[in-house]
């Protein structure tokens, strides 16, 4: 298999373990198919989440920064949601339990990618400008999960619902898909982020 998924922090797995071990947590979330879920649910294939904050074609890929961790919860075969957790000032907490098209999106990106011949470390890469989240697949596998910053070789498959004219579920080398994501940008949104 050449995804090398990265052991997420032990405290940010015990947050998503006890709010699932919650039935008031479960019961709260707005997750349907999380509190219809027969048999025990668990948390898998814990991804690093990143943020893209600002987009520049002339500056090269921009930093990426850790803002939390998703877990999917599996029960039985299937993901059924997933759960994010954050990092506080006092360390991991648990956020959130959603369901919807991003987890079965996850899913069938990171099905694709075990089918590459290279070994990637997978993340994920959120871009707020253009409401777009990313599988991130790093080329440097063994490199620590809360660090770093897409590097030109590096694969990102939209995933969906992608944004208009861009299609999810395409590998696209950071390279490539960094200047169509910059054009996507407004003249005077652009203008801002450079500035």
């Amino acid at each position: 298999m050449p995804l090398h998924v990265p052991p997420a922090p032990a405290p940010a797995l015990r947050t998503v373990l006890t709010a699932l071990g919650s039935p008031t947590a479960v019961r709260e979330a707005r997750t349907p198919s999380l509190r219809a879920a027969q048999g025990p649910a668990s948390p898998e294939l814990p991804l690093p989440v990143h943020v893209l904050d600002h987009i520049t074609e002339t500056t090269g890929p921009s930093r990426a920064r850790l803002t939390g961790w998703r877990f999917l919860i599996r029960c039985g075969e299937r993901a059924v949601a997933a759960a994010d957790t954050m990092l506080t000032p006092d360390g991991w907490a648990f956020s959130h339990f959603f369901e919807g098209p991003y987890v079965t999106s996850t899913e069938r990106a990171l099905r694709q990618a075990e089918a590459l011949p290279q070994h990637y470390q997978p993340r994920l890469l959120s871009v707020p400008e253009l409401y777009m989240l990313t599988l991130w697949l790093h080329g440097d596998h063994t490199a620590d999960a809360a660090t770093g910053h897409p590097a030109a070789d590096d694969i990102l498959v939209p995933l969906a619902p992608a944004p208009p004219g861009i299609a999810a579920h395409r590998p696209h080398r950071v390279a490539e898909l960094l200047p169509v994501l910059t054009h996507r940008l407004t003249p005077a949104r652009a203008t801002t982020l450079l500035a």
